[in-house]
């Protein structure tokens, strides 16, 4: 499931009501995170155990500020509430940062939450 996030006070809510949770911080402006919203509307009926909740970064600057995100598009994974570091080809990092084609980051979403 898609969540474009509306509210701010909304956004601990859609990480604590969900078990596996990817946080995709995006401007509608940036061409990377266009690709990157085509790949999860592709994905997300194959991938139905996982929420994933859009950031729009110039209307939540104070999000993306208390994830240190200074780039786009950066994505931030939780589990159970929890932000977990994201499992990229063996790396463990606390966010993605940048574009992956589909099948790689079907692969990170695998790895990441044990899929």
């Amino acid at each position: 499931m898609i969540i474009h996030l509306k509210d701010a006070a909304d956004f601990d809510k859609e990480i604590a009501n969900n078990k596996n949770v990817v946080v995709d911080f995006f401007a509608t402006w940036c061409g990377p995170c266009r690709m990157m919203g085509r790949v999860l509307e592709d994905i997300e009926e194959k991938y139905s155990n996982v929420t994933f909740v859009k950031v729009d970064t110039d209307k939540f600057p104070e999000i993306a500020q208390n994830f240190s995100v200074f780039s786009i598009p950066t994505f931030v994974a939780f589990k159970d509430g929890k932000q977990i570091n994201i499992n990229d080809g063996g790396n463990s990092v606390a966010e993605l940062v940048g574009g992956k084609d589909q099948d790689s980051f079907e692969e990170l979403l695998n790895a990441t939450f044990g899929l």
